[in-house]
């Protein structure tokens, strides 16, 4: 799953072991969810979103547009 973790977090300067403190998981964790290895529970992801102040779909996009094909 695609997401812009890496950006949002970039841009409060803040490492990967500080976020994952604000989100009480491990460095690793935030690194495998940025680098797409790991898609995060959806607690996870809405304590990331409430963190930045975000809907969950502003974050992480699944590739689904919504469209479907018949």
């Amino acid at each position: 799953m695609e997401n812009r973790l890496r950006v949002l977090r970039a841009e409060r300067q803040w490492s990967q072991a500080e976020l994952g403190e604000r989100l009480d998981v491990s460095r690793q964790a935030v690194n495998a969810i940025e680098t797409g290895k790991y898609d995060p529970s959806l607690p996870l992801a809405f304590k990331i979103a409430r963190l930045f102040g975000m809907k969950i779909e502003e974050i992480f996009d699944d590739g689904f547009d919504g469209e479907q094909n018949d």
